[in-house]
């Protein structure tokens, strides 16, 4: 038999600081650092330590000396085991100090950038229940914590309709109030749970691909309106629609009621035929007069409120005057091409998935907008020469990639071109650093600014201001 090596101990270890995808940064005592998940800067702690390398350590802290003055008591029951809110035991105030961290620090060393002097992080005002959309599964076998496992009780019933626990694609951790989305989607989803375990609807099992009860698309929009999607595993017309009817009577102010029968492995829905059983196919959000059509496939940032003031920002960076080409990159719905399109000549959106590329079109006919237009493709082959002799040069960029960054070939291109100006808009600091640091010896940086879309985890936006030398 192979002897399993037994965990290093490190005791008393404060906890100096927090890094990258939310874990907290300490030193062992031979100099190499240990990262953690459960712990504050400024706790004092023992740490047990897993994987290792030359490097670093991760660990986990199993004991704890002395509590960091930065703590907050969790507000929701669900904190120890969920994934999904991992910082909600840290002080807004220092989360919000240590996202700012982060992306300067990432700026700095990743990308070797000279930086102007750093505008302060935007917080948000609403740090629980600002989500607009949210996304449940369903479980015949949920997650047990630990208390049950040794409790010798036996379970009865395990159905359960909440989130994936954190690396385990099987194991449904059961909600019974989630902090992040208004009410009422906590007695929605709580009802569909009840009346599925009442009327002995099966719940989901995603090892054995077996059930009817699949998962659960709430949005809640900032004008009210409201959808609800519910996934089926197989069609079962009596049961499917005795619920959609009960869901119906309980809660008439759904604005649009859909469902889905997806009996492939996975649980995306866009590649499926979606139906309408009750109200409207989308739902209405609004930002400064101008109406988005959101359906069920459609992508709109999910922190409504929050999304208006990066886009303000986005709008005063580019700092138009109503004379200028814009190119919009990664446009998605056209929602920035649209908010800015007023102070500018003409805008032109490019977006890879042409579902998002129809909605932007469909928004700006329903805003009257006529100086934007949309194009779907792939950002490094439709930005060409052909497209810029079209459209005309642009004389302002603005940029909001996905996390992985713009492609090197979109990168080239623009420094083939050198518009004036440039707003990069990022989810992924790390990867705005080294694209930004492809374009340091064309460009100034002239603003940066962080804006926190996501309170209670480590996620944040930049954006970033260029302007040509």
């Amino acid at each position: 038999m192979r002897r399993t090596k037994k965990p290093t101990i490190f005791e008393n270890i404060e906890i100096i600081d927090a890094g990258a995808r939310g874990k907290t940064v300490a030193k062992a005592p031979d100099g190499r650092v240990i990262f953690l998940t459960n712990t504050v800067p400024g706790d004092i702690v023992d740490i047990r330590t897993g994987k290792k390398s030359k490097a670093y350590f991760e660990g986990t802290a199993i004991k704890f000396h002395k509590y960091s003055d930065k703590r907050v008591e969790p507000v929701c029951e669900h904190f120890e085991h969920c994934g999904g809110c991992k910082w909600q035991f840290m002080a807004y105030e220092h989360q919000l100090a240590y996202k700012e961290k982060e992306v300067t620090n990432n700026l700095i060393r990743i990308g070797h950038l000279e930086l102007p002097e750093v505008t302060p992080i935007l917080g948000c005002e609403n740090t629980y229940f600002y989500r607009n959309k949210m996304e449940f599964s369903f479980s015949n076998s949920r997650w047990l914590t630990l208390e049950e496992l040794n409790s010798g009780e036996e379970i009865d019933n395990r159905n359960a309709c909440g989130f994936h626990i954190s690396g385990m694609w099987d194991k449904i951790l059961d909600v019974k109030k989630c902090h992040l989305q208004e009410d009422p989607s906590n007695q929605i989803r709580n009802f569909i749970k009840d009346y599925g375990i009442e009327k002995d609807l099966e719940f989901f099992n995603p090892r054995d691909q077996d059930g009817l009860l699949r998962t659960i698309m709430l949005r809640i929009s900032s004008t009210g309106e409201i959808m609800v999607v519910i996934q089926f595993f197989k069609e079962d017309k009596v049961k499917r629609e005795g619920l959609l009817n009960a869901l119906s009577e309980k809660f008439p102010q759904i604005t649009s009621l859909q469902y889905v029968i997806n009996s492939k492995g996975n649980d995306t829905l866009y590649d499926q035929n979606i139906f309408l059983f009750k109200g409207r196919d989308h739902i209405f959000e609004e930002m400064e007069g101008l109406k988005f059509k959101i359906g069920s496939k459609s992508f709109y940032q999910t922190n409504s409120a929050q999304a208006y003031e990066l886009y303000k920002i986005t709008r005063e960076f580019a700092n138009l005057t109503g004379n200028e080409v814009v190119y919009d990159f990664y446009t998605g719905t056209g929602t920035i091409a649209q908010f800015v399109a007023k102070n500018a000549k003409k805008v032109i959106g490019v977006e890879s998935v042409p579902e998002a590329i129809e909605d932007a079109k469909l928004n700006a006919q329903l805003n009257n907008i006529k100086n934007v237009e949309f194009f779907a493709g792939d950002m490094k082959d439709v930005f060409n020469n052909n497209f810029i002799k079209t459209h005309g040069k642009p004389d302002v960029i603005i940029t909001d990639p996905p996390r992985d960054g713009m492609h090197k070939n979109v990168v080239a291109k623009i420094l083939e071109i050198l518009p004036k100006r440039i707003v990069y808009v990022s989810c992924n600091s790390a990867t705005q650093a080294r694209d930004l640091s492809l374009m340091k010896e064309q460009y100034n940086i002239l603003k940066t600014q962080a804006v926190d879309m996501f309170p209670q985890t480590h996620h944040v936006e930049n954006v970033v201001l260029l302007e040509l030398k």
